[in-house]
Formats: C-alpha cells, structure tokens, sequence
C-alpha cells in the first residue's frame, strides 16, 4: 500500500485539529425533526460544503423542498465509491437528562478512555467526519486520493429522509458509482471491527377491526355481541404455529440459508445468548426454533406485534365491549423476501378470519425488503484486511437486524451495492441524552478509512 504509512502520520500528527473541527461541527443543532432548527440545518450543510471545498473536493449545497443534501467530487484514478453519511441529528428531549449543553461538545475521561459527548457525535457526525479527515490527510500528503470520490451527506435520516429517494431519482447519473461507503454502523465490541454485511427489511401494517356501531354493555351484549378484541387476538394467535413459523402464505419465499462459512465465522463471536437476554430480564429464546439466537436476529424474518389497544384501558375498571381494536404488526424481512407480496398473503390471512359482523380495515407503515451485501467482492475481504491491520485483531463479518433504509435506496434506484463500515459501540446512547463517541474510536475510524481506501486503490 504505497504511501499509506506516510498519510497515517499526517491523522495522527493532526488529531487536534481534526478534533478541533468535530468540535465545530458537533456545536451546530442540526435537529431535522424540528422546522425551529431549520436554519441551522442549512448552516450545518453550508459549513460542509467548505470544509470539503477546503480539502479540495468541488462540493455544493442541494437544495431540496426538505433539509439539503451536500455533494462533492473528487475526481482521481482509482475506484468509483460514493460515500454517504448524514449530518442531521435527533432532539435532544428531555434536556433535563443531559450532564451538559448537548450542542457544546466536551471531552471526558471513563474507564474504557476518552470519550466525546454531545449530540451527534456517533449518530452520525464523528462517523462521517472520521471519513472527511482520511481524505484530508490524503491530500495533505499526495495532493490526490487513492480513489475517484464522491461525497453525499443527508440531512433529513433523522426524519425519515422524505428527499432521499427523489434526489437520488433526479442525480442517478451523478451519483452513481461502483460503491457506496456507509458509516453510520458500529464496532462488534470495542477491540473488534465490523463490516456489516446484511440489514433486515421491515414492512409494518396496521389491523382495524371494527363491530358493533358503538360501544357496548357486557352485561347487556356480551355473548350474543362480536367482541373486536375477540377477533383480533384469534388473528394474532394464528400468525405463529407452535415452533415459531410465521404461518402466513408464501412468507419464506426468498429467504436464503446462511453459508456454512458465514456461520462458521459467526461462532467465532463468542456471542452469549444467555448475556444477551439476561440483560434486559429474559433467559429463553423464544423465536423460531432451530436457529440459533444470532441467526433469528440477523438472517431469519420475523413478525412482531408492537401494539394493541381496544376497549377501556385507564384507571379502573369498565365493562365495555368495544367498538373497534387495533394492533400494529411488523415483519422484518431478510434476503429476497418481496414485502408486497406479503402484505398481500397478510391481507388476505386476516380477511379470511373476520366475522359476517366485523369489518377489517388496513393501514401501511413502510415496506422495504432486507439487503444482503455481495461478500464474495474481493473488496470486503480487501476492506476486512485493511480494518483487521488497524485494529490488530481479525475483523469480522455481522448482520444486522434492524434496517438502514439508505442501503436498499442505493440497490434499488442506482443499482449499487453498499459497504457499511462504521465504529459507533453499543454503549454510545445513540438518539438518548449524554450520547457520546470515543476518541479513539475517531482516531482509528480515521486511519481505517485511510486504510480501506489504499486497500481498494490496489486492489
């Protein structure tokens, strides 16, 4: 990796200054939820384009009807990647929580080392930064980088990223590249790197059950009278059979066994079921059999109830039949799974279970399928090379169980596949007061990303 250890010299010869800008960056409340904050969402945007600019990126502001997007260029031989991270944050309610200002950064020790708190310092701020400043320090030593580089930063993920898509639409030709780079991800434990390798899909939908005209006495109707509630939890029974199968038609079309190798790499993990339920108060998993917890939680779908109401639920007690119940059910999605297709096998599920005097009414929540990155690119083992020389332990592979909607974006409207390389922990109180992000995990995201790129340059 010709001229690397020249440009990992300059990352850590510069760690003030680059602090120093994180810093700058972290003090600017970006809060994209909030239309009081959108001025400063704006600034934020505006202080990116400069700093990229500065580096020696051609960069703008985008202008969309929601927060901007930034995008940059840097024109180079080498490899085609698109880079994105997004520079928006969340609230930082409830400010009582806070140790301190959550929008004037501050540096504490704790045992584990230093660490930064303030709003966005993992989520997503210092994750992207770590990016901006290895190719700083690239073109501080070689006037150049090691790759053909573009840059998209979000400013709308914290809320929903309504522009996303459109922009994407409307710059495919722009945008495109032969890989995207994500860091908006985290470390397997603090010694470890990660690069994730898969994210589950999620569809979410809501079930209106609807009876009687009103609601009712018990005392007067219960019996003759269709309970809603009746109804509704006899259609949520029959979503699983006894081993944890989801029972609804076609739903295991498109789901892909894990390789003997993926697995065999998983084991490696040292990953504790036991731990990992004990400590939120369980001791037996209890999702589908025959698979192990990892493997539930990272490459097999699911269908989750995440809320119900129905009836009188306040103080007290009322002896009401009710009108109508409602549940909201999500389905994570993995491998090929069409989320489409399932909603409708769903639907049509539920229908088949409703009484001649109750109606059933639907309403979408999202439905994206799950992403499964193409490991066997020689650039993950190239990147996992370059991760495991910085961090002096071999990185590893994981899943992911929850969903980045930006990754299936990418698929689906630029046809590219993504990379998700990032060094939040779990301790990092991402979206919660006092989040923070350790120092060291700045640092050496810097000279990964130093390291990544030189890997794919000669790759």
């Amino acid at each position: 990796m010709a001229g690397t250890a020249e440009v990992l010299e300059t990352v850590d010869e510069t760690m003030d200054a680059a602090l120093g800008r994180l810093f700058d960056l972290l003090r600017m409340p970006s809060i994209s939820t909030d239309p009081a904050y959108e001025d400063h969402c704006r600034a934020t945007a505006d202080w990116l384009v400069a700093e990229l600019n500065d580096i020696g990126f051609e960069a703008s502001r985008r202008d969309t009807p929601g927060h901007p997007m930034v995008v940059a260029h840097a024109r180079a031989a080498g490899p085609d990647v698109l880079f994105y991270g997004h520079y928006d944050v969340q609230p930082v309610d409830p400010l009582s929580l806070w140790d301190h200002d959550p929008f004037e950064p501050q540096m504490e020790e704790r045992d584990g080392g230093a660490v930064i708190r303030a709003r966005g310092a993992s989520d997503d701020k210092g994750q992207l930064m770590t990016f901006v400043e290895a190719c700083r320090a690239w073109k501080a030593v070689h006037g150049t980088l090691p790759a053909n580089i573009t840059i998209l930063f979000e400013g709308e993920e914290e809320s929903g990223s309504p522009s996303l898509v459109p922009f994407l639409r409307e710059n495919k030709e722009e945008l495109s590249a032969d890989l995207a780079l994500v860091c908006d991800t985290g470390m397997w434990n603090a010694q470890t790197p990660s690069i994730c390798t898969s994210l589950r899909g999620l569809l979410g939908e809501e079930i209106i059950i609807t009876g009687p005209n009103r609601d009712l006495h018990s005392g007067a109707y219960g019996g003759p009278a269709q309970n809603p509630i009746r109804v509704l939890t006899k259609i949520l029974a029959s979503l699983h059979d006894e081993t944890g199968r989801v029972t609804v038609p076609g739903f295991y079309d498109g789901v892909r066994p894990v390789s003997n190798a993926m697995k065999a790499q998983w084991d490696t993990l040292g990953f504790s079921a036991e731990d990992f339920l004990g400590k939120v108060g369980l001791s037996e998993p209890a999702g589908e059999q025959g698979y192990t917890v990892l493997e539930q939680i990272w490459a097999r779908p699911t269908c989750e109830f995440n809320g119900i109401s129905g009836g009188y639920a306040g103080d007290g007690f009322k002896t009401v039949l009710p009108s109508e119940a409602r549940a909201k059910v999500s389905f994570r999605l993995v491998g090929e799974q069409d989320p489409l297709a399932i909603r409708d096998a769903f639907r049509a599920q539920v229908r088949a279970m409703v009484p001649a005097d109750c109606s059933v009414d639907f309403l979408e929540h999202g439905a994206s399928g799950g992403v499964a990155m193409p490991t066997d690119d020689p650039a993950f083992e190239q990147a996992r090379a370059a991760l495991s020389a910085e961090w002096g332990g071999t990185a590893v592979f994981t899943g992911g169980g929850g969903s980045i909607p930006v990754v299936g974006y990418f698929k689906e409207e630029l046809g590219m596949d993504s990379m998700l390389v990032g060094f939040a922990l779990d301790d990092d109180r991402i979206h919660s007061p006092n989040e923070k992000y350790a120092l060291r995990s700045f640092h050496k995201g810097i000279r990964s990303w130093v390291r990544i790129l030189a890997a794919l340059r000669d790759a």
